[in-house]
């Protein structure tokens, strides 16, 4: 599997990415990417809905995307893959699945999160998870759309 991009952005599949994130890294797939979310059928079921409908899309688990890169079934196979937080990313590269680098768009501000920029809040366990990302050898760039320009977004950590 050829991931041309992997992103995290907890909103998943929205208008910025069905609009312009999908023309500017073409791919067969979208896979969302969360234990979470493939657990509650309602959440996937409406994530899958708003897919692009030239795509192929699927929610999986942290486990079966790790499956599925190291399968032979999918060789060749370009995808985007979607993340709600750094630690499944995290998971995912320890499980063996090479990313060069992770687009950082959006994560929630909530209680016990930092606000990192206007856009990215993160708690403890997720500037961890970003700092061990980064000591792997995987970029991680801050980048709302494809036409902003990237900022390294451990600098803003």
């Amino acid at each position: 599997m050829d991931i041309v991009l992997a992103r995290i952005d907890d909103r998943f599949i929205h208008g910025q990415v069905v609009t312009r994130w999908v023309k500017s890294y073409p791919a067969e797939r979208i896979i969302v990417v969360s234990d979470t979310v493939a657990a509650d059928d309602m959440r996937k079921s409406l994530l899958l809905s708003v897919a692009p409908p030239e795509m192929k899309a699927s929610v999986v688990t942290v486990e079966k995307m790790i499956r599925a890169w190291h399968s032979e079934k999918y060789a060749g196979v370009n995808a985007i893959l979607l993340f709600a937080n750094p630690g499944d990313v995290l998971r995912l590269v320890k499980g063996g699945v090479t990313l060069k680098s992770v687009n950082v768009g959006g994560m929630i501000f909530a209680q016990g999160r930092e606000q990192i920029t206007r856009s990215v809040s993160a708690a403890p366990e997720d500037i961890a998870a970003f700092r061990e990302l980064d000591k792997s050898g995987v970029a991680l760039e801050l980048r709302q759309l494809p036409s902003d320009t990237p900022a390294n977004f451990l600098e803003k950590l």
